[in-house]
């Protein structure tokens, strides 16, 4: 478990406690969380007489690791860089053995090779905060977010990629060289079904396999052109559960490892499901269907079925096509295309679309509708999905009205968020339908905020620290509301992705002008602020970013306490979070002029 204390020295170590005498310990790095394929957890490297006796490791490392392990910087890896590491250390990513330095990138990005002219058909790289590796390093320690090691990356090569305009985009370098796998893979749910591609490989034989890479569960035309073309090949079935990212529809891996489990059983017996935990590329969908068929083949697939949708247009490859099928470069097996099939309702079987007559086809429901009936608790119709497909769906994905959900307020101090926020979770609790938790006051500025200043990276890791509470709270069914400052919109983006993965986030703006917030200021904090007392004050001498993707906004200098709270409730009706109508308010100022409006973010169900 992350150690949120900045002051703390009880940090994640290599292994059980005791175990390695003077590794140095790895802190979470104080700061933004960023795009950059590593996050928060780049390690600040502090020597062991630093910190007290209680993170003193004492003893020399396990056999089998390296001696000087202790004396190498460290990198804590993402979900998907964790799901690149796995597939070069075990196998999949094969001939590769480390990241690819700059000669290899150009000739992959060519013409579908590496330098020494063996086909790859992707970039596989890794990339850092500039800061988080000295740029003499010679080895780097790969660890996952517990802090054990992984693998030791030694450095051919470390190329500048931009200059960071400040700490929520940091300078990258791009790091390049063999690894050195320390352990075996650990990371991920359901470990059990994740297998070595030579031992499946043994498992299929010799004959044709048809493999089918996905991030969304099967669906019964999935079903239909599986069993079509695996027939047609005479080959078995592989799918395969691509992890490491988010999914589609159902957003975690492992709900979309239970989907595809809860449908193999309308497939051949047989039939293959290997979870693979392989991120989407970012080099964009080509590329990303070309590590589906390299992965596919690594697994022992002579053939990779995709969607139509996915699969580039034979014109567009003239010299890459045979019998139907492409074939990509740095590729070993062909590609086929699944065509374009729909529901036949009159013989109630999904077919080509060319078999059925025209005007009488029924429509694939697109990851949005199919999400729109889940989220309002409809039934999944018995023509798209199984019912075992359906329940899976379900299960990960239950109503609004069951779902956990964060409800975040951002506003200058003073613009009203705290009281809307106050109010809001009054209404609910007086409701009794859902749980509800209040993230503000003094409980979260003496335990959340507790020992951080008003630097921009202690602002951002505060409001990750709220982000990671609420996404706690959402995970269980509850709703979180918060109601912080929040004057970044990295952070806020960061606070947002947190809550998604396992549950909704609204943004509600609280707009209020400045002017009337320091008017209403009983603490004199912008009298301070403005005759520079108070330094690195919010709306004052530090920035606020404006949310651009807000999904309510409000200004309490035009409205009052009711009216706002009763515009908060009748979005979380309108979107289903609550079922029935929200105490009566009018919502309207006392001109009658409204003074609400939906941010973008919001779609009507």
């Amino acid at each position: 478990m992350l150690n949120l204390d900045p002051g703390s020295t009880k940090q994640p170590g290599f292994g059980a406690p005791g175990s390695l005498g003077t590794l140095p310990v790895y802190a979470p790095r104080r700061g933004p969380m960023t795009g950059a394929r590593c996050d928060l957890r780049f390690p600040v490297i502090r020597k062991p007489e630093e910190t007290s006796g209680e993170a003193q490791l004492t003893a020399q490392p396990p056999p089998g690791l390296p001696a000087e392990l202790p004396d190498w910087p460290a990198c804590t890896l993402d979900e998907a860089q964790l799901g690149d590491l796995e597939l070069l250390t075990s196998g999949v990513f094969a001939p590769l053995r480390g990241y690819l330095g700059q000669v290899d990138l150009a000739c992959v990005t060519e013409r579908g090779t590496l330098a020494d002219g063996r086909p790859w058909p992707v970039p596989v790289t890794l990339e850092v905060p500039a800061d988080a590796i000295p740029p003499d390093a010679s080895h780097v320690v790969l660890q996952d977010p517990e802090g054990s090691p992984l693998a030791v990356l030694s450095v051919d090569e470390q190329a500048a990629l931009h200059e960071g305009r400040h700490a929520a985009h940091p300078s990258l370098v791009r790091l390049a060289g063999p690894l050195t796998p320390l352990r075996e893979p650990e990371h991920g749910p359901f470990r059990q079904l994740r297998r070595r591609p030579e031992e499946v490989r043994r498992e299929l034989g010799d004959g044709s396999v048809l493999a089918y890479a996905t991030r969304r569960p099967l669906n019964k035309r999935h079903l239909g052109q599986l069993r079509h073309y695996a027939d047609q090949l005479n080959a078995r079935l592989l799918v395969l559960p691509l992890l490491a990212d988010r999914a589609d529809v159902v957003t975690r891996p492992e709900a979309l490892v239970r989907a595809v489990l809860a449908a193999r059983q309308h497939l051949p017996a047989g039939t293959l499901v290997i979870p693979v935990p392989l991120a989407r590329r970012a080099e964009g969908p080509a590329a990303d269907l070309r590590a589906r068929a390299a992965v596919a083949a690594a697994y022992g697939a002579t053939h990779l079925l995709a969607d139509a949708a996915d699969v580039p247009a034979p014109a567009a490859m003239p010299a890459g096509t045979k019998n139907g099928a492409v074939t990509l470069p740095g590729v070993r097996i062909p590609v086929i295309s699944a065509g374009e099939w729909a529901y036949d309702p009159r013989s109630e079987v999904w077919r080509p679309l060319a078999l059925i007559e025209p005007g009488a086809e029924q429509g694939e429901l697109s990851d949005s509708e199919l999400g729109a009936l889940l989220d309002s608790g409809a039934e999944v119709p018995g023509w798209f999905a199984p019912e075992s497909v359906a329940r899976e769906l379900r299960r990960a994905r239950p109503p609004r009205s069951e779902r956990g959900l964060a409800i975040f307020f951002t506003g200058l101090s003073g613009s009203g968020k705290s009281t809307i926020a106050r109010g809001v979770a009054e209404v609910l609790t007086e409701r009794g339908d859902r749980t509800v938790s209040l993230l503000d006051g003094d409980q979260v500025r003496q335990l959340l905020s507790a020992g951080l200043t008003f630097s921009r990276a202690d602002r951002d890791l505060n409001i990750a620290r709220i982000g990671y509470v609420a996404a706690e709270i959402a995970r269980h069914g509850g709703i979180a509301i918060c109601a912080p400052i929040a004057p970044y919109a990295q952070a806020r983006a960061v606070a947002r992705k947190l809550v998604t993965q396992v549950g909704d986030f609204l943004l509600i703006y609280v707009s209020t002008p400045v002017e009337v917030c320091a008017a209403r200021d009983r603490k004199g904090l912008y009298a301070k602020a403005r005759a520079g007392l108070i330094k690195g004050f919010t709306g004052v001498s530090d920035p606020y970013e404006e949310p651009r993707d807000a999904d309510l906004v409000l200004d309490t200098s035009a409205m009052t306490r009711d009216q706002a709270v009763g515009a908060v409730l009748r979005l979380l009706v309108s979107g289903g979070w609550l079922t029935g109508p929200p105490n009566e308010v009018n919502g309207t100022s006392s001109q009658g002029t409204p003074v609400i409006r939906l941010g973008p973010a919001v779609r009507k169900l």
